[in-house]
Formats: structure tokens, C-alpha cells, sequence
């Protein structure tokens, strides 16, 4: 399992610099990856160009900053809604009910 301490903040001011100021962060895999008071630094001082956020820092919560901002397109959490991935979820929910049932150990536990 992948130490999320590792990529926390790893999207940080000094990145979006680098993205320059016709650069669009997009940001569809984990909210802590990106240290939210940079992002909003960067885009109110034109230091990057927009934003397009899928994941937040403290979801479901959303920081009034990047609401506020017109640069910023927010969506809730909804990315990898495919049909390819709600059909593997789906066919997954099945298969642990299945196990569950039948009394054997179940493919994907989460506790």
C-alpha cells in the first residue's frame, strides 16, 4: 500500500511555478496530493492559468477559496464514474456477496 505521507503536498508552490502562467493543473487522482493554499495563491496571482479539480483535500468538503475562484472548474468526485469502472465495482459488489454467503473468504475485504 502506497505511503500517502510520501505525495502529500507534492503539487506545491514550487511545481505550480513550473506550470507557468498558461499552465492548468488537473488533479482527477487524490485531493492531498496538491497543497491547496498554493493552488489558490497560484491561480489568484496569475501564476497559473486555471485549474480543474476532481478530488479536494478535505473531502466532501470543499475550500471556500477555490469556490470563490473563476478560474477553477470543481467537480464532485466523479472521474473514474465509466461505464467500464461501475461495471467492475459492480461485478466486484456481487462477487464478495457471493463469497459472503457461501461462507468463504471474500476476494475484496474492506474493513
Amino acid at each position: 500500500m502506497a505511503d500517502v505521507h510520501a505525495t502529500h503536498a507534492m503539487i506545491n508552490a514550487a511545481v505550480l511555478a513550473e506550470l507557468g502562467p498558461s499552465g492548468v493543473l488537473i488533479n482527477i487522482a487524490r485531493g492531498s496530493i496538491v497543497d491547496e493554499d498554493a493552488l489558490v495563491q497560484a491561480l489568484r496571482d496569475g501564476k497559473i492559468l486555471a485549474a480543474g479539480l476532481d478530488v479536494f483535500c478535505n473531502e466532501p468538503n470543499v475550500s471556500q477559496a477555490l469556490l470563490e475562484l473563476p478560474n477553477v472548474v470543481l467537480t464532485p468526485h466523479m472521474a473514474s464514474t465509466t461505464d467500464a469502472t461501475v461495471q467492475a465495482m459492480l461485478s466486484m459488489t456481487f462477487e464478495n456477496l457471493k463469497d459472503y454467503f457461501a461462507g468463504v473468504p471474500l476476494s475484496a475485504q474492506v474493513n
